[in-house]
C-alpha cells in the first residue's frame, strides 16, 4: 500500500528519506484511478529503498502549491531532499520503474 503524504507529512519525509516518489492525484481524475494500483505495486516492490505514495490534492493543497502541480497525475521524484524528476499525465510501469531506478542509481 502507498505512503499517505500529508502537507503535515511530506515536507519532512522529502527531507529524511534518500529516495521518494510523490503521487500527486484526486478522486475525481480518471487517469490518476487507473494508476492507483500501480502506485500501491511500486510502493510494496521498492519498500526499504524509497517512499512512494500519493497525495491527494482535494484534501491538502500547501504542497501541491508549492510545487505549482497543474496537471493530474503529477508525480514528483526527490532525492536527498531535492526535486529531481517530474512526470505529468498518466504513465505506465515501465515509465515509472525507469524513472524510480534513475532516481535510485
Amino acid at each position: 500500500m502507498a505512503f499517505t503524504f500529508t502537507d503535515e507529512n511530506v515536507n519532512e519525509i522529502i527531507a529524511n528519506e534518500p529516495v521518494v516518489v510523490v503521487d500527486c492525484w484526486a478522486t475525481w481524475c480518471g487517469p490518476c484511478m487507473g494508476m492507483a494500483p500501480i502506485i500501491d505495486e511500486l510502493a510494496k516492490e521498492y519498500e526499504g529503498k524509497a517512499v512512494i505514495g500519493k497525495y491527494n490534492v482535494d484534501e491538502e493543497g500547501d504542497f501541491a502549491s508549492e510545487q505549482r502541480v497543474m496537471a493530474l497525475p503529477t508525480i514528483i521524484f526527490f532525492k536527498n531532499g531535492e526535486k529531481v524528476a517530474r512526470l505529468a499525465g498518466s504513465q505506465t510501469r515501465e515509465s515509472l520503474v525507469a524513472k524510480i531506478e534513475e532516481v535510485l542509481a
